[in-house]
């Protein structure tokens, strides 16, 4: 009965999927397509629902159960096994994808672009729904079905994070869909205004944040349960999932100046729709078994169809690109070249006046024979820009645009670098048939350099003022005094601790033994967070002790904490990279072990049993300083059931500025020997808190639905009130005062409003 159930819910899903993309492609009202998309999302959900029925009910009749699911395992992982195989990995995706499609169609209306976008999204839920039942359906029936099963992978059974890593992934891969959505849209309607620029920007900070948590709870999981010390090994799995993540990260900067402009550029558009393609390289390279991995799966039937769909969404998006860039780029030009509003006899613009001999008078007038007022637009006659959003030789004075284009381009080309490296031996594999591997020198040696221009960049951008070529050497001053101190203090060996057990753990200071690129990072980090500190303490003091209540400032204040979220990390990878210390040795009852600081005594082995597993455990008894500080039990475990090898669980003693970490490898119990590893991993615990800040200010900065429309809503309402005009009078174009309010989006980011007089004064 599940099997008969879930196959009808996913061709059920697939056909609704059909209805509402042709629904809103134009063939029927909005009220049926959304209809059939609440319809598709709702039979993905009960398929979903139907499998972990059959998982938590150990229905052995369902193939999917009979492979992944065991009577001995216990229920968390019973249910997180859902995602622990191909087929139910698809199962989950289905789900995650039309439940996006599902909340995109609430959305507002942002004109044609909603239905093509719609449209576009559900016919990628039609072909994952399809694809599901045709090439990796779980639940085809098994005739005999067995009295137990193997269980999940022993490696997806360990750690409580297997069942909160795979979904955020999938959710921001999958996130990623709307903005590709709505970029292909753009492209056919070969125009995309404000709200279409201020969706995407909102879905793709939102997707960031997904894929940020994931990946750092991903990276948590490698070094909790592999055993091997680390957290990133460059696996091409690991690879596809931090390629979207740069390429995400470069297009919100760029939807951010996009914005300010009021459309969409054709540069923006194909960073939008670079992620959604990205992210089904990786699940083509996850599922279809095209790679050797610890986190892909063996060879399926999935494989071609997941290439088909890929390739064929990489053909559309390109043709798409190559044939309507054109026709985006002309359509972002506004008559006469001002893209934001100008300035009065070639003054500095306040961004939104009205111009001299302008026919307009709604702020958005043209520049006339004057130097460019805010830095967004292409005066008449004049140098500035190419008027799609890119300053051509800064000849605009717009600093800060000119480095945020600079970081764009840095995080295209990391994106780029890690996809070389990562498809170059599958595709030597398929031209010639020869095995090659590119391993972790050659992405440290690429990705290093542009990582450590990344946060130069981060550090100064944002100081930079909006009509200002670069920032003034004050508001750089205690950033550059912060990062020189750090890189004193810690090359002259003055910071000590570095080989104690609360230090670093290394044999010795940054500056000697490691090269220069670590105490780079570290002086670097400090210059981000001087300057993060700066940015923060000026918007909180503009805005009084109320800064965080309010949504603009709000955002400011998240997008700030991202970037001291991405320079504590740096600082964290080059500690933990460079002064790792570790220890190796066969040790018998009663020997010791020495490892930065720390003094690892091996008292005993230790059996048990559990209902599905087998497990020897070495009882170490760690001494710190002389002082007893605990003990640690690292393990070898066994799943007869399910065939695999033994899996090593590492025991780790975390602290504030070191985790120790000791794993066994080989373990005598008949005269309890056994073979320990330990190593003092410096500043993991600032990784992980690190990405925790990144998310937070992520989510910080995601804008409040219906938040911008009640916003206007009231500054309407303060613009109708008699006293209003009396407190806030401005100059017409004749020079004679007329009340008048105008309300401009401030420089800062999308709905960052501020009140100020037409024509008047420049800022």
């Amino acid at each position: 009965m599940k099997c008969l159930l879930g196959t009808l819910a996913l061709w059920a899903g697939a056909a609704g999927s059909v209805v509402a993309a042709l629904a809103w492609a134009g063939l029927a009202g909005r009220r049926t397509a959304m209809a059939a998309t609440a319809a598709a999302s709702g039979c993905a959900a009960a398929a979903f629902a139907v499998l972990e029925w059959a998982l938590l009910t150990r229905d052995f009749q369902v193939g999917f159960v009979t492979r992944n699911g065991g009577r001995g395992v216990p229920s968390y992982y019973t249910f997180t096994s859902l995602w622990s195989a191909v087929e139910g990995s698809l199962v989950l995706w289905a789900l995650v994808l039309t439940g996006c499609a599902l909340v995109a169609g609430l959305g507002r209306d942002e004109g044609p672009h909603r239905r093509i976008a719609m449209a576009v999204l559900m016919t990628l839920c039609a072909c994952f729904l399809a694809l599901v039942p045709l090439a990796a359906n779980p639940f085809r029936e098994v005739a005999a079905p067995p009295a137990d099963g193997p269980g999940p992978n022993p490696l997806l059974r360990g750690h409580p994070l297997m069942g909160i890593h795979p979904p955020l992934l999938y959710l921001g891969y999958l996130a990623l869909a709307v903005p590709f959505a709505l970029g292909v849209a753009s492209l056919v309607a070969g125009h995309a205004g404000r709200p279409v620029v201020r969706a995407m920007r909102r879905w793709t900070l939102a997707a960031w944040a997904a894929l940020t948590a994931g990946i750092v709870l991903g990276a948590w999981w490698s070094y909790g349960v592999l055993g091997w010390g680390g957290y990133w090994e460059w696996d091409p799995v690991e690879n596809a999932s931090i390629v979207p993540w740069f390429t995400a990260t470069a297009s919100l900067h760029s939807l951010a100046v996009r914005d300010r402009h009021g459309s969409l550029g054709p540069w923006s558009a194909a960073l939008a729709t670079a992620g959604f393609p990205l992210a089904l390289l990786g699940t083509f390279l996850t599922r279809g078994g095209a790679v050797a991995s610890v986190h892909s799966f063996t060879r399926s039937a999935v494989g071609p169809p997941l290439l088909g769909i890929l390739t064929a969404t990489l053909i559309a998006t390109c043709g798409l690109l190559v044939w309507r860039a054109g026709r985006l780029r002309r359509a972002g030009e506004v008559p006469g070249g001002a893209g934001r509003g100008t300035a009065v006899g070639g003054a500095s613009g306040d961004g939104r006046g009205a111009s001299a001999g302008s026919a307009r008078g709604d702020g958005r007038g043209t520049l006339v024979g004057g130097a460019c007022g805010d830095g967004h637009g292409t005066p008449v006659g004049g140098a500035c820009g190419d008027g799609h959003g890119t300053p051509v030789g800064n000849a605009c004075g717009d600093g800060r645009g000119t480095l945020v284009g600079a970081g764009v381009a840095l995080l295209v080309t990391l994106a780029f670098t890690v996809l070389l490296g990562t498809l170059y031996p599958l595709v030597v594999k398929v031209l010639v048939g020869a095995d090659v591997s590119v391993g972790p020198p050659y992405f440290d040696r690429v990705t290093v350099p542009l990582a450590l221009a990344l946060l130069v960049l981060m550090a100064v951008a944002p100081l930079v003022p909006p009509n200002r070529a670069r920032p003034p050497l004050r508001r750089l001053a205690w950033p550059v005094a912060a990062g020189a101190a750090t890189v004193a203090t810690l090359g002259f060996g003055r910071f000590g601790g570095f080989g104690s057990p609360g230090g670093f753990g290394g044999s010795g200071g940054p500056g000697g033994g490691h090269g220069p690129l670590p105490l780079v990072a570290f002086g670097l980090g400090a210059f981000v967070l001087a300057a993060t500190a700066l940015r923060v303490r000026e918007v909180a003091g503009r805005h009084g002790p109320a800064a965080p209540v309010r949504a603009s400032v709000r955002r400011r204040l998240g997008g700030s904490a991202v970037h001291a979220g991405v320079a504590l990390a740096a600082v964290a990878i080059a500690g933990s990279s460079a002064y790792t210390h570790d220890a190796r040795g066969r040790l018998e009852p009663g020997d010791t072990l020495r490892a930065g600081g720390y003094v690892l005594r091996l008292d005993g082995v230790e059996r048990r049993r559990d209902a599905d597993a087998m497990s020897v455990a070495a009882r170490v008894s760690v001494f710190e300083d002389g002082r007893p500080a605990g003990t640690l039990r690292p393990s070898i475990t066994f799943y007869p059931a399910s065939g695999a090898p033994p899996v090593g669980v590492p025991a780790v003693r975390t602290g504030p500025l070191a985790d120790l970490y000791v794993t066994v490898s080989e373990v005598d119990p008949a005269d309890g020997t056994a073979v320990l590893r330990a190593a003092v991993n410096p500043l993991m615990a600032l990784l992980w808190t690190s990405g925790a800040v990144m998310v937070l200010g992520a989510l910080a900065a995601l804008p409040r639905p219906g938040a911008r429309r009640l916003r206007r809503s009231r500054q309407a309402r303060w613009a109708r009130r008699p006293w209003r005009a009396r407190w806030a009078p401005s100059a017409g174009i004749g020079g004679t005062e007329t009340p008048s309010v105008a309300v401009r989006e401030d420089p800062g980011g999308p709905g960052v409003d501020s009140r100020e007089t037409v024509g008047g004064p420049a800022r």
